[in-house]
C-alpha cells in the first residue's frame, strides 16, 4: 500500500443492500464524500478564481483574504441548503480529549420597519461566521491559561480540512473544523499544535528536498491510522457501573476460554457485528473518509478499522470523527464500541498504530527506498534524519502517548514497551551498516527473494525485504514508520504534533550543518553524505531488532543511554525539559507557556482518572461485592443448619470450608479497601501535581490492584445467582 493518498473509486458499496438487482445500489465513485465539502465538491460552488485561492491557502501555505472567504461563505452554504441542512457549527478539538461543538441556526429574522415589523426568513452564512466562532475557554481544561474572570476564547476555521455534514434524526447539521484558542492566542488544542508543526516539517523537508528537486513546492506527512475497539453488547454494559463511566473493567476474574485459542484473530466476523461495521462504513465513505480494511482483532470481541492514508490534518480530524460515528451507530445496534487502552484484564488492549511518512508535492514518499536503497541518497537522507530524530527526542515521543489507559497496555507482552527503539530489519540494517563505512553503494541491487511452494497452483511469490517485529514501539515496514505505542482511544494529533516537530528540527539542523561546511571541492552530494555519516553512532543507538519484552532489552537499552518511562508521571516531565521547551519554542509549536499548560492538564487529567476508578471501585465493592458475598454466607449458613437439623452435619464440611473461604476473602477486600482510602487521601493531601500524579501512580495504583484481586477471587466462588454484576464470559462472548 501506498503511503500517499489513494482512493478506491470503482469498488461497489451495496447502500440500498446486497441485490445487485437493487437500482438504489451505488458505487463508492457515487457515495464517496458526498457529504463532505471537499475540493471537488467545492469546484461546483464557487468561481474559478476563488477556487485557486483556496487551493493557494491549502495546497501553498499562502494567506486567506477575506473576500476569499465570503466567497466560501456563499458557495458553502448553498451546497448545505440543498442537502437539506439547518444548522451549523464549528467543530474543534479541546484537551478533553473529545471534539466539541455548538450548533448554530443559518435561520436569521429579518425586520422590515416599513410593513409593520413583519418577520421575513434568511437562511445566511457570512464570512465573519465562517471564520471565527466565540466561546468560553475556562470551560474546557486550559492549563491556567484562561479563568472564569478572563474566559474569552476563540476558534477559527481551518480551511484545509474539509466542512461535512452528520445527520441524526433530528437534522442535519454543517460541520466546520476550526482550531481554539485563548483570547491572548494560546493554543487550547490538539489541532493548532498539529497545523504548525505540520508547517514546520513543510519548510524543513522542502528545503532539504531541493538538494534533489528544486521543482518540489512542498512536503507534507501522511498518516493511516489502524482503530482497534470491542464491541460489547449493551444489555451487559448497563450492568456494569465500570464499564459505563470508565470505559473499561475495573474488575472481572478470568474467563476459562479467552484469546489462548488464537481464533478469533481474523476470523469470521458474526453478522451483527458486520451489519454494524457495513453502516458505519458507509456513512465514513460520504464523509470522505477512505475506510478499506476491517477484521477481527486477538481478543474475544475485538475488532478493526483502518483507512488508505492521507494528509495528516486530514487523517487525524477524520479518526475523531469515525470514532464518534462507531459511538453513534453502535448504540442503534445495541452495542457500546470500546476504545479504551485496556477494557479486559488479561486480554489484549487497544492501539491505534500510526502508519508515518513524508510525501513530496508531485507525490514522491521520501520514505520510499525504492530498489536499491543503498544508493538513494533521498531516501537515505529522510531516513536517517528521522532515525536520528527519534534518538534525540525519544523521551518526548514517548510522553507524546502517555495516559493513564495507555499505562496499562505499553509493556504488557502486548504492546510495545516504555523504551522507544526503531526496527528497521537486517537488510536495513545491512544498508546503513555500509552507508555509515563506504557512504553510498550503487552497485548494491536489492534481490527481492520469493517464496515458492512447489505446488503449480500456488503462485509464488515475492518477500518484504524486512520482517514485523510487533514488540518494537516505531518499526520500519516497507516505505513508512509505524508508530505502535499510540493508545486506542487517543487522539492522533499529539503524536502527530511531536513526531512531525523533532523530524521539521532535525532536517533543519541537517541543512544548517550541510551548509556550514566550508570545503570548497565537495560537491552538495559529498557534503550531505559526510553529515549523515557523522548521525550513525546515534542512529545506531535507537536501532534494535530484538524482543523489546526482554529483561536483557532493559538492561541494554540503560547501557545505551535510552530512557524507559514506565509510567504517565514520568514520562509527562520530558514535556518540560529544558531540551523540549527549546524543541518546540524553535519551531515555534509551542511556547513554554503552552507547554507548561499542556503539561498540568495532561497531569490533572491522569490524577482524576485515578481518583475516578478509586472513587467507583470501592462503590462497587460495598455496594456489589461485599453484600453479595454475605449473602452467599447467610445462604450456606442456612444450609449448614439444615444439614445439622438432620444429623448429616459431618456431610456439611465442605460448606464451612467455603464460607471460611469467603469470609477470608472479605476480610481481605475490606483490608485493601481500607488501606486504598488512605493512601488516596495521602496522595491528595499533597499540594505539588507532580508529586500527587507520582503518588497516585506508584502507592493508589498497586491497591487498586490488589483490590481487584480479592474482588475477582470473590466472584469466582461467590454463587453467580447473586453476583449481578455481568462476567468476561457474557461481555465479550455473547454478541
Amino acid at each position: 500500500m501506498s503511503n500517499t493518498p489513494q482512493f478506491v473509486d470503482e469498488a461497489i458499496v451495496p447502500v440500498g443492500g446486497d441485490d445487485p438487482s437493487n437500482p438504489e445500489q451505488r458505487r463508492i465513485s457515487d457515495v464517496f464524500r458526498e457529504n463532505s465539502f471537499s475540493l471537488n465538491n467545492l469546484e461546483e460552488y464557487v468561481t474559478e478564481t476563488t477556487y485557486e485561492k483556496i487551493k493557494g491557502v491549502i495546497l501553498k501555505q499562502q494567506q486567506m483574504e477575506i473576500s476569499t472567504a465570503e466567497h466560501i461563505a456563499e458557495g458553502l452554504i448553498k451546497w448545505a441548503l440543498t442537502k437539506g441542512v439547518t444548522h451549523y457549527t464549528h467543530w474543534f478539538q479541546p484537551l478533553t480529549g473529545a471534539t466539541a461543538e455548538k450548533h448554530d441556526a443559518f435561520f436569521k429574522p429579518s425586520f422590515d420597519l416599513e410593513v409593520n415589523l413583519e418577520v421575513r426568513a434568511i437562511e445566511s452564512l457570512s464570512a465573519s461566521q465562517l471564520v471565527r466562532q466565540e466561546t468560553d475557554g475556562s470551560s474546557f481544561p486550559s492549563g491556567g491559561l484562561r479563568e472564569t474572570h478572563a474566559a474569552r476564547s476563540y476558534t477559527i476555521w481551518d480551511p484545509s480540512s474539509p466542512a461535512f455534514i452528520l445527520e441524526t434524526r433530528n437534522g442535519k447539521t454543517l460541520y466546520i473544523p476550526a482550531v481554539f484558542i485563548s483570547y491572548t492566542g494560546e493554543a487550547l488544542d490538539y489541532k493548532l499544535p498539529l497545523l504548525k508543526a505540520n508547517h514546520a516539517l513543510n519548510v524543513a523537508a522542502t528545503a532539504v528536498c531541493q538538494y534533489f528537486d528544486k521543482n518540489v513546492q512542498h512536503v507534507f506527512s501522511t498518516l493511516g491510522w489502524e482503530q482497534e475497539y470491542f464491541l460489547v453488547d449493551e444489555a451487559f454494559v448497563n450492568r456494569r457501573p465500570d464499564l459505563l463511566l470508565t470505559g473499561r473493567t475495573l474488575f472481572g476474574g478470568k474467563s476459562a476460554r479467552g484469546q489462548q485459542m488464537d481464533d478469533h484473530y481474523f476470523g469470521s466476523i458474526p453478522a451483527r457485528v458486520q451489519d454494524f461495521m457495513k453502516e458505519f462504513e458507509v456513512e465514513a465513505l460520504k464523509l470522505g473518509i477512505p475506510i478499506v480494511t476491517r477484521h477481527n482483532e486477538v481478543a474475544p470481541s475485538q475488532y478493526e478499522c483502518a483507512p488508505m492514508y492521507e494528509e495528516t490534518n486530514v487523517s487525524v480530524d477524520h479518526n475523531n470523527l469515525i470514532m464518534h460515528l462507531m459511538r453513534e451507530i453502535a448504540i442503534k445496534h445495541k452495542f457500546r464500541v470500546l476504545f479504551e487502552e485496556k477494557p479486559f484484564a488479561g486480554l489484549n488492549g487497544n492501539g491505534k498504530h500510526n502508519n508515518w511518512s513524508m510525501a513530496t508535492s508531485n507525490r514522491i514518499n521520501l520514505c520510499d527506498p525504492g530498489e536499491d536503497p543503498g544508493s538513494n541518497l533521498l531516501f537515505l537522507t529522510f531516513f536517517i534524519n528521522t532515525l536520528k530524530a527519534i534518538h534525540d527526542n525519544a523521551d518526548i515521543l514517548r510522553a507524546s502517548v502517555a495516559s493513564e489507559g495507555n499505562d496499562h497496555r505499553l509493556g504488557a507482552n502486548e504492546a510495545p514497551p516504555a523504551i522507544i527503539s526503531v526496527y528497521i530489519g537486517s537488510f536495513l540494517e545491512q544498508v546503513l551498516a555500509e552507508f555509515k563505512n563506504s557512504g553510498l553503494a550503487p552497485t548494491h541491487k536489492t534481490e527481492i527473494e520469493t517464496i515458492n511452494l512447489g505446488l503449480s497452483k500456488i503462485a509464488a511469490i515475492k518477500k518484504d525485504q524486512t520482517d514485523r517485529n510487533r514488540t518494537s514501539p516505531f518499526p520500519f515496514t516497507d516505505n513508512r514508520f509505524e508508530f505502535r505505542a499510540v493508545g486506542g482511544a487517543m487522539n492522533c494529533a499529539a503524536p502527530m504534533t511531536a513526531l512531525n516537530t523533532m523530524v521539521a528540527d532535525q532536517l533543519q539542523a541537517f541543512k544548517q550543518e550541510v551548509e556550514s561546511q566550508t570545503a570548497d571541492n565537495k560537491n552538495i552530494e559529498a557534503k550531505i553524505i559526510t553529515v549523515l555519516q557523522r548521525y550513525m553512532d546515534d542512529v545506531e543507538k535507537i536501532v534494535f531488532d530484538g524482543d523489546g519484552y526482554s529483561e536483557e532489552w532493559e538492561k541494554e537499552a540503560r547501557n545505551r543511554g535510552l530512557s524507559n518511562n514506565k509510567t504517565t508521571p514520568v514520562a509527562l516531565k520530558a514535556m518540560l525539559s529544558e531540551k523540549s521547551i527549546k524543541l518546540f519554542d524553535r519551531q515555534q509549536v509551542f511556547s513554554e507557556q503552552e507547554l507548561r499548560s499542556r503539561y498540568e492538564v495532561f497531569i490533572h487529567n491522569y490524577i482524576n482518572k485515578v481518583r475516578i476508578d478509586t472513587d467507583l471501585l470501592q462503590e462497587i465493592s460495598n455496594t456489589f461485592v461485599i453484600p453479595a458475598a454475605s449473602e452467599h454466607i447467610c445462604k450456606i449458613s442456612e444450609s449448614y443448619r439444615s444439614l445439622k437439623e438432620m444429623g448429616i452435619e459431618d456431610q456439611a464440611k465442605g460448606l464451612v470450608m467455603n464460607v471460611k473461604e469467603i469470609a477470608g476473602l472479605l476480610e481481605e477486600l475490606r483490608d485493601c479497601l481500607s488501606r486504598l482510602k488512605k493512601a488516596k487521601g495521602e496522595a491528595d493531601g499533597i499540594g505539588d501535581i507532580g508529586r500527587c500524579a507520582e503518588a497516585y501512580a506508584d502507592n493508589v495504583k498497586p491497591l487498586l490492584g490488589e483490590v481487584r484481586l480479592a474482588v475477582d477471587a470473590l466472584e469466582s466462588v461467590v454463587d453467580h445467582k447473586l453476583w449481578q454484576l455481568p462476567k468476561y464470559r457474557e461481555l465479550l462472548f455473547i454478541r
